[in-house]
């Protein structure tokens, strides 16, 4: 997954105004205690850190 993908979901689904908040600020625990922008900073792939904000939000399979 680019990053291009990442943020577009991530906009899709928190909204455009607050998704990059919330990445800086909401840490997920799937993201060992990190937040979306710390983990992605230290190299974690966009994909995994996809799938930890999945589960985080309980979003449907269909977003997986």
């Amino acid at each position: 997954m680019r990053l291009t993908e990442f943020w577009d979901r991530m906009d899709r689904h928190l909204g455009p105004a607050y998704s990059r908040t919330w990445a800086e600020t909401q840490v997920v625990s799937g993201l060992g205690g990190r937040t979306v922008t710390e983990a992605l900073a230290q190299g974690e792939h966009a994909k995994t850190v996809w799938r930890a904000v999945w589960a985080h939000l309980q979003l449907p399979p269909s977003e997986r």
